[in-house]
Formats: C-alpha cells, sequence, structure tokens
C-alpha cells in the first residue's frame, strides 16, 4: 500500500473513530449538565483533573516512546519488535500497580486537603480509572507506530461507545457522579480487552523473535520516555492544573464552567485530532527513510488545511458561544460563555499542535518539546495563580491562551528547523484565509438576532459553513475532489 493510500485508510478510519468519540462525548455532556447541574457536573470533572494528574504516573512516556521504536524497528528490524512489546507492557503494569497503591491510600487526604469530601470515593474508583485508561493509551500508540491507525480508531471507538452507554445508564439510574465516572472505567475495560487481543493476534505471535534483545534496547526506550515523560506531564498539568486551581480557589460550579468551555472547544478540535493522529507517524517514517522533501510536503499540506478550517472556526465559536451555551445546556451554565469566547483562540491553537508535536516526537525532537512544555506549564500554573483570584474562570481561560501560544509558537519553529518549511507561501495562506474568516462573520453576525432554539442555532452555523465553503474553493484554497478522495 502506497503512503497516500495509507494516510487516506488511516484518516478516515481516524475521523471516523473521532467522530464517534466527539459525538458520544458530546451527547455525554449534554446529559450529564442536564441531569447533574453544575455541582455534581463539577464534582466529576475536579475528580477527573485529578485523576488526570495520576494518570501521568501511570504510563510516564512509555507508551509513545514503544510507539517511537516500533515505528523505527518495523523499518529496520521487526524480530526485536516482540521484545520491544513485551518490556514495555511490563513496565507499564509495575508502574499502574505503584500508582493505584498511592492513589488509594492518598484519596481522602486529597479530599480533605482540598475541602471537598465527596472527591474521597471518586478517587478510589479513580484506581481503575488510571490503570485502564494507561492501557488503553499503550494500545492505541503501539497500533499508531506500526501506522496501523486503523486499530487505533477501533480502540478508541470501542472505549467512546462503552463509556457514553454505561455513564448515560448509571446515571439515570440514580447513581450521579459516581455512576458517571464508573461508565468512563467500563469503557477503557472494553476497549483494553478488544485492544490487546488485536495486539496479540495482529502482531505480536507474527513477529519472527530474536534469539535475544539488542543490546541496549530497552535502556533506549526508558531514556526515550523521560523527555516524553516530562513533555506529557507537563501537558496533562497544563490541561489539569487550572481546573484542579479552579475547583480550589473559587468553587465546584466554577470548575463545571470551566470544563464545559474547554470540552467544547475539544469538540470543535475533532478533524486536527485526527489528522495529526495519522500523519505523525507518517513525517517520521519519511524522514527516517531519508525523504525530507516529501515528509515536509506532508507536513505543510497538512498546516494549510488547519489553518484554513480553524481560523474562520475560532472567529465563528466566538461568535455563537452564547446562544450555544443557553440554548444547548441550560442558563444555569451561562457564567461559561466568556471562557467559551477565550477557548476560541485555544481551538486555533490546539489545532496546530494536534498537527505537530506528536511529529517532533517521531522526528526524534521529544527532548527540545519537553523543555518548553515545561516551560510553559510552570508559567501557566503561575499566570492561573495570578489571575483566578483576580477574574475567576475567565482568569483561568486567559493564562492558557496566553502561555500555550508560546507552547504553539515553539513547536512550529522546531518543525520548521527540521523540515524547513516554505515560510512566505504560508503567509500569503493566512492573508486569504483572513479574508475569508471576515466574509463568514458578517454572515454569522448577521442571523445571530434570529437564533431562538437549536434548531435556528444549528441553521445559523450552516450558513457560516456555507459561506465559509463558497469562499474557500472560490479563493482556490479549498480543492474539494483532492479532500474527497482522502475522505470516501
Amino acid at each position: 500500500m502506497s503512503l497516500s493510500e495509507r494516510l487516506a485508510s488511516g484518516l478516515k478510519a481516524s475521523l471516523l473513530a473521532q467522530a464517534v468519540f466527539t459525538i458520544s462525548n458530546g451527547a455525554l455532556v449534554v446529559l450529564l449538565t442536564r441531569t447533574l447541574g453544575d455541582q455534581g457536573y463539577g464534582l466529576l470533572n475536579f475528580a477527573l483533573s485529578i485523576l488526570g494528574v495520576a494518570a501521568i504516573f501511570g504510563t510516564l512516556g512509555l507508551p509513545k516512546s514503544a510507539a517511537r521504536y516500533v515505528t523505527e524497528y518495523a523499518e529496520t528490524d521487526e524480530t526485536q519488535l516482540p521484545y520491544i512489546l513485551r518490556d514495555t507492557l511490563r513496565y507499564l503494569l509495575v508502574l499502574v500497580a505503584v500508582v493505584g497503591v498511592a492513589l488509594a491510600a492518598l484519596s481522602a487526604p486529597i479530599a480533605s486537603f482540598l475541602d471537598t469530601p465527596a472527591l474521597a470515593p471518586l478517587l478510589l474508583v479513580g484506581v481503575a480509572f488510571v490503570a485502564l485508561r494507561a492501557l488503553t493509551q499503550f494500545l492505541k500508540l503501539t497500533f499508531q507506530g506500526f501506522n496501523r491507525v486503523t486499530l487505533s480508531a477501533l480502540v478508541r471507538s470501542v472505549s467512546s461507545v462503552g463509556r457514553v452507554t454505561f455513564a448515560v445508564g448509571f446515571v439515570l439510574l440514580g447513581f450521579g457522579a459516581m455512576g458517571a465516572l464508573w461508565g468512563y472505567v467500563v469503557g477503557f475495560a472494553l476497549a483494553a480487552v478488544v485492544g490487546l487481543a488485536l495486539l496479540y493476534t495482529r502482531f505480536y505471535v507474527r513477529f519472527d523473535r530474536a534469539e535475544a534483545r539488542e543490546e541496549g534496547l530497552s535502556r533506549r526506550i526508558l531514556e526515550y520516555s523521560v523527555p516524553l515523560t516530562a513533555t506529557r506531564g507537563a501537558n496533562v498539568l497544563d490541561k489539569k492544573v487550572d481546573m484542579i486551581l479552579v475547583g480550589a480557589l473559587v468553587s465546584t460550579p466554577a470548575v463545571a464552567y470551566y470544563a464545559l468551555a474547554k470540552q467544547i472547544a475539544n469538540f470543535v478540535s475533532m478533524p486536527a485530532t485526527s489528522l495529526g493522529f495519522t500523519i505523525s507517524p507518517a513525517v517520521g517514517e519519511q524522514k527516517i527513510g531519508q525523504r525530507g522533501e516529501r515528509a515536509a510536503r506532508l507536513y505543510v499540506q497538512s498546516l494549510e488545511h488547519v489553518l484554513l478550517l480553524y481560523v474562520p472556526a475560532a472567529v465563528g465559536l466566538a461568535l455563537v458561544a452564547e446562544p450555544t451555551v443557553h440554548t444547548v445546556f441550560g442558563a444555569a451554565f451561562m457564567p461559561a460563555v466568556p471562557v467559551v469566547q477565550v477557548f476560541a483562540v485555544f481551538v486555533l491553537l490546539n489545532a496546530i499542535t494536534k498537527i505537530t508535536s506528536d511529529g517532533l516526537d517521531y522526528l526524534g525532537r521529544a527532548r527540545e518539546r519537553a523543555i518548553v512544555k515545561g516551560g510553559t506549564a510552570t508559567a501557566n500554573f503561575l499566570l492561573n495563580l495570578a489571575l483566578i483570584p483576580l477574574f475567576g474562570v475567565v482568569g483561568a481561560a486567559v493564562a492558557t491562551v496566553l502561555t500555550y501560544s508560546v507552547y504553539t509558537g515553539v513547536n512550529v519553529y522546531y518543525i520548521h528547523d527540521e523540515l524547513s518549511l516554505p515560510v512566505g507561501r504560508l503567509v500569503r495562506h493566512i492573508a486569504v484565509i483572513g479574508v475569508i474568516s471576515v466574509g463568514m462573520a458578517v454572515c454569522v453576525l448577521a442571523l445571530l438576532p434570529y437564533v431562538s432554539s437549536v434548531v435556528t442555532l444549528a441553521g445559523v452555523v450552516a450558513a457560516g459553513v456555507t459561506v465559509w465553503g463558497v469562499l474557500a474553493v472560490g479563493s482556490g484554497l479549498l480543492d474539494v475532489r483532492r479532500v474527497a478522495s482522502y475522505l470516501v
């Protein structure tokens, strides 16, 4: 199968999985906000934020390090692949056991320290959450390393469908935030069972195994996991510590408003997430194979399409934030509106990062990315401490956008250093996109006064998308046939 065919197949599978995840997550968010209210929804997300930090220690950077070496040895020496998979899984199980014991012991003290006793039972359930999430993360990234994004997509889809099915069921049965968290656990468990079966039958038993592992291979996997751990740790802290601080410094309902705004932003990021997950190993593969020009062309084309989609998307989200929150989630969540508007900028930054950061890991630039991520995560923490007491949840959003802007810019600089991007071409591309965004914004602003329900809101969004499509095609930036060839 050629590179373009593999990319098209992987992109379609990843988009489908991401669509399943996004739709199921969207349905779950609407249900939970409507049934749990801002207090219960805030408590759930407060717990998930703490568990997200704990999950760093449950995997460190091992899954992505293993994926990087899977990609390399699939090209150079397949007989070492069984050792890479077996050793990484063993290390992972040890980490999960240690973190599980620590989390069980610390759940009550953490809840007491945060002055939220209701957190304690949720954090106990979080032991299973962290363990199963670590396993599914390993499986998804390993399949990505094999350039079998379709299997990564399958694991994610099983997790998404399982989570929304059981979380919804448990909440409707009256188990509240605890039931929702158990739904997450069951979803991860189902995905882990499916993923392990696929990994064993389609890969592990099919590779000839060398008589002994290559000298220093396990050590190199562990060593490369160190900068990846730093990057992942900084990334999770960057995304979770703000929510923890909002809960600690403001209130549990404030966590609900902040979480909702972030989830809306992540909902809009769906296509970029799929594209980044698909092209990252391919960029690394092309560079390893001494095909640097092809790697650069692949990245530039992806960046151009992401900018064409997400600059107007960010503008549109800022404009429709108020009617969206009011009509979809209810008046109780209206304090989330200004946070959503600030996060519109984050949507664009996040989209660029999605197609850039993982590619740097596959290009061997994990250390540099780890350094800048650590710096921006620290700055984000300090800015949150300064801005949350003054501006509440809006201050937390501003801190995130400011620090993420720096992180995104440095990531693009590093990939430019690796691939020599055509800067002039990109600048001209962005200028045309600016004109398209203005045209779309005029249309949306003219129609906003007519929004009175979910149906009319959808109509305004559809009108904005139509104007964007016409202008994008008319400007020559969007080739419908070419895009369709990857998606159909």
